[in-house]
C-alpha cells in the first residue's frame, strides 16, 4: 500500500486532499469510472484502459481494494475467474467522478489538447 503524503490530516481542506489521495495514482479514476457500470472482469478492465500495464492494474487495484472502494470477487475455477466491483462506499464517489468527468471534457482536456499534453479521444 502506498504511504500517505502528509502525516495529518487535521486542518482545513485536508479532507479534500486526503479524498484526492485515495483515489490518485495511475488509471484509479478510469478503474472507478468504468466500475460505475458493473462488475467487470479483469482483461475487461485491462482492455478499457488500454494504456495501463497488468502489473500497475494489480497494484491500483489492490489499492483500491484496501481502501475498501472496490470489491474483489475470486471464483475457484480453471482457468481463474476475478472480478471487480464498487462496494457501497465506492458508490458513493459515482456523482464526484461524474462531475471530475464534465469537468475534465470541459476544462482540463481544451487546456491539454492546447498545450500537446493528449491527445483527443474518441468515447465511442
Amino acid at each position: 500500500m502506498k504511504r500517505s503524503r502528509y502525516e495529518s490530516y487535521a486542518y482545513e481542506g485536508c479532507p479534500v486532499e486526503a479524498t484526492l489521495e485515495l483515489f490518485s495514482g495511475k488509471g484509479k479514476g478510469m478503474i472507478l469510472y468504468h466500475l460505475l457500470s458493473g462488475t467487470v472482469r479483469f482483461n475487461e478492465l485491462k482492455r478499457r484502459l488500454g494504456t495501463v500495464t497488468q502489473r500497475m492494474l494489480t497494484k491500483q487495484l489492490r489499492e483500491l481494494e484496501a481502501y475498501g472502494l472496490i470489491h474483489r470477487e475470486v471464483y475457484p475455477e480453471v482457468p481463474p475467474k476475478v472480478e471487480y466491483s464498487l462496494t457501497e462506499t465506492g458508490r458513493t464517489l459515482e456523482p464526484i467522478l461524474l462531475a471530475l468527468k464534465d469537468w475534465g471534457e470541459e476544462h482540463a482536456l481544451p487546456t491539454l489538447l492546447k498545450e500537446k499534453r493528449v491527445v483527443e479521444f474518441d468515447e465511442s
